[in-house]
């Protein structure tokens, strides 16, 4: 622990830590020992003036900065937090987390970090503008157009986290705001939150980030709300009641404060009818089970409640996972060796997961294995004793002769604990999932695809995520549990009804879509891509727009090449005999192109007509510029469209438009789009595409060459 966080946990407000008196604050404790660490303030935080620092400091320093340049940041950051991590782990260690927990927790921010910046870099503009959407035209003559682009929320984030990842959490909700040049307010869960405070003054300590993009609430923030308006948002993780409040607000339900909420879940796993026992299946479904129950300790928001499999599985399944536990795992302190499960983060949250079981064995549930007074933990190198401090608690099975027993699916103990019930059909398996009221995540666990896609389809828009397990990702699998930085984190109904993560999505929820009409040059000049209709450089032909004075584009650099820039080629023929020598070179003798009477039986063709592949190479020999220069390489070609077949005796010409550029950060070159339009000699559209280009970001390379 830092020499900052004995005393209260300090808060980072306005660009100053603040340290109040200790006194008369929460007491937080080691989880495992009891040992006091820390408090917490319970005096009221300038809560009004981190929000005001944000939207205008914060919001002006990370305009300074384009989406690619801040998804850099983002790895520069992951990388310094990378090589400290093992300082969190020994901080991360006092709220009960094994060094697996912690990896998953700060590995796994930390992992978020570069996923988001990578995605950030090669997925997004190199600007402030995001277009979304193909153009509309709106006018007959192409005067008038529309379109979509996102830009960045004028607010602050607000994010209010669990206690159960106080690093992954914070980092998973930071990154995306953060690429979308939103500031970040951060509010910790007491019982952890000296964790999340440690690693804040690591990022901030890093001089990485623009001055007011993040910024710490250690304590009573409960008129945090009251300061948000429109342009604010406010992420929650934490339980489904205190999110029902918080929904509620005045300015979340007139004020348009931005709500999304990630709540806690009765998510389940589902066996499939052909994962009887002594199946690959049926081992991987314990090995995941009781890697959920008691990673954490069972204290996450995605773990396995209810456990829904075939009714003649029902025992063998609860003495699989018994004797598994019994075999793995050993409860005790994290920093003694051989332990694999740690305690609960704080005593009150022991008390209200006994309680939880308590209610649930009053209302039909029998312990089918585990107990519920304080178990044998390890406290030194195979020395094994009764817990007497810390809040420790043995994993739990619990067995339920009534399927649709409500508390089974209503009531969560958020710990080690799980239940297994029976199903009798898939349908009921389906139904049985469903009374959960909306879950984050359930494992589907079959080799049986008929069974699969009837579970599947059956449960997904009751979930968020499914996890489809059989013996082919039993070793690949990132896990039931684990929410990856690529796909979409969150749930309907109960699971808070919000959406985290999912890549680029996630950026796109911290950005205000806008629908945005007029000319093509001003969209063009609002968007930075070139849009039809709008002016045009071209070099090349005269008859078809070109002025020969002018310079080809694949002669200018990054630094010297405008949106626009282009070339307008003369008209090529196409004969039979080309047509029949690229058809006998490449082996593409598809009758449309060998075959008069046959192409001629085909609604869409005339006869014989050219391979829409021989267009496209020839449509690259109608612009490229061959000599050395700026251009590196071609890298591919998008959305390409053929649309008026070519024949015999036609001819094509092609006309190029630098359409995006898109400098890259790290390097001495960039992206470059083209618009390439294909017409033939009766002006119709015959093919559409974008050329993608490496362009340098100066004509260096070969500046001097000569030949």
């Amino acid at each position: 622990m830092t020499t900052a966080q004995i005393g209260a946990v300090p808060s980072f407000i306005a660009g100053q830590w603040q340290t109040p008196a200790a006194e008369g604050g929460t007491e937080v404790l080691d989880a495992n020992t009891g040992e006091l660490l820390a408090t917490v303030t319970k005096e009221p935080l300038d809560v009004a003036g981190a929000v005001a620092y944000g939207r205008e400091t914060g919001q002006r320093e990370l305009a300074k900065l384009s989406l690619h340049e801040r998804a850099l940041k983002l790895k520069e950051l992951a990388l310094y937090l990378n090589e400290r991590r093992k300082d969190l782990y020994e901080v991360s260690f006092k709220t009960g987390a094994t060094k697996i927990d912690s990896m998953v927790d700060i590995d796994g921010g930390i992992g978020v970090l570069f996923t988001f910046s990578s995605k950030g870099r090669r997925e997004l503009p190199n600007s402030n503008v995001i277009l979304d959407g193909p153009t509309e035209p709106l006018s007959k003559d192409g005067s008038f157009i529309g379109t979509h682009i996102y830009t960045a929320m004028a607010g602050v984030v607000v994010q209010v986290n669990a206690f159960n990842f106080p690093v992954w959490g914070m980092l998973e909700k930071f990154a995306p705001a953060f690429i979308a040049g939103v500031p970040t307010i951060v509010k910790p869960a007491t019982p952890t939150g000296y964790l999340t405070e440690a690693a804040v003054r690591m990022m901030l300590d890093s001089g990485i980030l623009p001055e007011g993009s993040l910024q710490l609430l250690s304590g009573s923030a409960r008129d945090i709300m009251d300061h948000l308006d429109y342009r604010d948002m406010f992420a929650f993780t934490g339980s489904a009641s205190t999110a029902s409040k918080l929904k509620a607000h005045r300015n979340v339900i007139d004020g348009g404060v931005r709500f999304a909420a990630e709540t806690d879940s009765l998510n389940a796993a589902i066996l499939g009818p052909d994962a009887v026992e002594g199946t690959p299946e049926f081992d991987a479904f314990v090995k995941v089970v009781v890697n959920e129950m008691t990673s954490k300790a069972g204290q996450k928001c995605t773990a396995i409640r209810r456990n829904i499999v075939p009714a003649a599985q029902v025992d063998a399944v609860i003495a699989a996972i018994g004797k598994r536990i019994d075999e793995r795992v050993v409860i005790g302190d994290p920093r003694v060796e051989g332990v694999t499960m740690g305690a609960l983060a704080s005593l009150e949250q022991l008390a209200d997961v006994r309680g939880a079981v308590e209610d649930m064995i009053a209302a039909g549930g029998e312990l089918a294995y585990g107990r519920l007074d304080a178990p044998a933990v390890r406290v030194a190198p195979e020395t094994d004793a009764v817990a007497e401090s810390g809040a420790f608690m043995s994993p739990v099975v619990l067995r339920w002769n009534d399927a649709r027993n409500p508390i089974v699916h209503s009531r969560e103990a958020f710990g080690p604990v799980s239940s297994v019930i029976g199903y009798g059909s898939v349908e009921e398996a389906v139904e049985l999932a469903a009374m959960g009221a909306g879950s984050l995540v359930a494992t589907v666990c079959t080799n049986d695809a008929e069974s699969m896609r009837a579970l599947s389809l059956g449960i997904a828009a009751h979930h968020g995520r499914v996890h489809i397990l059989n013996r082919e990702t039993s070793r690949s699998t990132t896990g039931h549990g684990s929410p990856v930085p690529h796909l979409v984190h969150g749930g309907p109904g109960r699971a808070g009804g919000g959406e985290e993560l999912g890549g680029i999505r996630s950026v796109k929820h911290h950005m205000q879509r806008t629908a945005v009409q007029g000319s093509p040059n001003m969209i063009t000049a609002l968007s930075g891509v070139w849009h039809t209709g709008a002016q045009q450089s071209l070099a090349g032909s005269p008859k078809f727009g070109g002025k020969p004075e002018n310079v080809h584009p694949f002669r200018k650099s990054l630094a010297e090449l405008k949106i626009g820039d282009g070339f307008a080629s003369d008209l090529r023929e196409v004969s039979l005999e080309k047509i029949t020598e690229f058809a006998n070179e490449t082996g593409d003798t598809f009758y449309a192109h060998t075959d008069q009477a046959a192409a001629e039986a085909n609604p869409f063709f005339p006869g014989i007509v050219a391979h829409g592949y021989l267009l496209v190479s020839w449509a690259a020999g109608l612009f490229v510029e061959p000599a050395p220069g700026p251009v590196l390489a071609n890298y591919g070609l998008e959305s390409l469209r053929f649309i008026t077949p070519v024949a015999a005796g036609d001819s094509i010409r092609v006309t190029l438009t630098a359409k995006k550029i898109t400098p890259r950060v790290t390097d001495e070159y960039g992206e470059v789009a083209w618009d390439a339009i294909l017409h033939n000699q009766n002006d119709e559209i015959v093919a559409t595409y974008d050329v993608l280009t490496l362009v340098e970001k100066e004509n260096l390379t070969y500046a001097n060459f000569e030949g």
